[in-house]
């Protein structure tokens, strides 16, 4: 099902080092993404969709060694949010100081989930690190759940799509607190 040839993540991950945006399903919608890292793509990325800094984004990642030198969580935080994934589930967990302000907004944590899709886990490992997911779409519209809705939000010039299927989820991904394990999103 979620089966995409291996030169395409490798594209991809290029594209990542590159600098581009790139469009990827997740569990329940298409994503956009770039390197955490570029602070000019995830600029360019926030443009593109409109969405405000203030509000931060996601990181995804393979596992949580790609996140853990973005957070600061605690042993019982850990003891939490270890056991849920991968899934699709995001924890707001502590920044480290030096996260700039582009990730986390104007909070002092970040969200950050070790994603279950197939492409996702493929796409974090062959780049070597975690990426940008806010979903693929201009705010406040619809997000796209496949590779043509992508393209109608977005030119190529714009937006490298590595194209795949989500996993079906009808709602967006649930959000926790890491602090006390609130709900702040249900699925």
């Amino acid at each position: 099902m979620n089966k995409v040839p291996f030169f395409k993540i490798r594209m991809a991950s290029k594209a990542l080092q590159q600098g581009r945006i790139i469009a990827y399903p997740t569990e329940s919608v298409y994503g956009l993404g770039c390197d955490p890292l570029n602070e000019a793509a995830a600029l360019q990325l926030l443009a593109l969709k409109q969405r405000p800094m203030h509000k931060g984004l996601i990181l995804i990642a393979s596992d949580f060694s790609q996140l853990s030198p973005f957070v600061n969580p605690s042993e019982a935080m850990l003891k939490r949010i270890l056991p849920t994934w991968p899934a699709p589930v995001t924890w707001v967990v502590p920044a480290q100081n030096w996260v700039p302000e582009y990730l986390k907004g104007q909070h002092s944590s970040l969200a950050i989930r070790v994603s279950a899709h197939p492409i996702v886990q493929q796409l974090c490992k062959q780049f070597g690190g975690a990426i940008i997911s806010t979903s693929a779409n201009i705010s406040q519209q619809a997000p796209a759940r496949s590779a043509l809705a992508v393209r109608q939000h977005f030119s190529a010039q714009e937006v490298w799509i590595l194209a795949g299927e989500t996993s079906q989820l009808q709602q967006p991904t649930a959000i926790y607190n890491a602090l006390d394990g609130r709900c702040l999103r249900s699925a």
